[in-house]
């Protein structure tokens, strides 16, 4: 005996249908750590759409290229929030040369940022960049005796991130590492747009496997042709 289902499909055509809205000089935000977990096809669609003036949160820059370096070379990027950045030579030249602006976040404030977001908590303390850089301009105080800044919770109109599978409701699983940032931007972006390699019925997902409900989702729509690259390939020297 089947059962019916009653849900909202959050099901949209493709990419570019996914990143309507989207308009210059917005914030947004982009799953991934690395190449893994990034959403490929979003990004592609975003470039292909023109969107200029892009405030980026993510955690790297992606590398020459690809990932979020196809944007930066397409100079679409205005600024980059990230806690690392070493994998991008064209990023390195941007913000050398004054073109790129940057803000370099610690990656636990930068978790905590996203999940703050999600969870509609507008700041917290942390003592994580304290008498560095991070902390100039920032509101400090003290807890058992030790000094924290205030950090405030993101504030994205989109949210691009990727999984593993989704279903037509929004509801997603992530695998393995590739979970990483996608869980909190999702959460964490008014508008959240899903690619997924597999998209099934409702219904077919686990109940106890889902690691997001579909809540936190808007769009969601099946990507193809996915690289997944990674940053640097090391091999072992091949026996002679």
């Amino acid at each position: 005996m089947s059962q019916k289902h009653n849900y909202i499909s959050k099901v949209v055509a493709d990419a570019h249908a996914a990143v309507e809205g989207l308009e210059n000089d917005m914030t947004v935000m982009f799953g991934g750590f690395g190449l893994c977990g990034i959403p490929e096809n979003t990004i592609l669609a975003i470039r292909d759409k023109g969107t200029t003036g892009i405030t980026c949160i993510s955690n790297n820059a992606g590398v020459d290229g690809f990932g979020l370096g196809t944007l930066l070379n397409t100079r679409q990027i205005k600024k980059m929030i990230a806690s690392y950045v070493g994998e991008n030579d064209e990023f390195e030249r941007q913000m050398l040369s004054g073109e790129l602006e940057v803000d370099l976040v610690p990656q636990g404030t930068l978790a905590e940022r996203c999940r703050a977001a999600g969870a509609g908590i507008p700041a917290f303390y942390t003592p994580a960049g304290y008498g560095t850089e991070v902390a100039e301009g920032k509101e400090v105080r003290v807890f058992n005796g030790k000094p924290h800044i205030l950090e405030h919770a993101f504030d994205a109109p989109f949210a691009f991130v990727k999984a593993w599978k989704g279903d037509k409701a929004g509801n997603l699983i992530f695998k393995g590492t590739a979970r990483n940032f996608n869980p909190m931007m999702a959460m964490a972006g008014k508008i959240t747009v899903v690619e997924v390699e597999e998209l099934v019925e409702v219904g077919e997902l686990d109940p106890n496997s889902i690691h997001l409900p579909g809540i936190f989702v808007q769009r969601i729509f099946q990507g193809a042709h996915y690289e997944k690259r990674i940053e640097q390939r090391t091999v072992r020297a091949k026996a002679e």
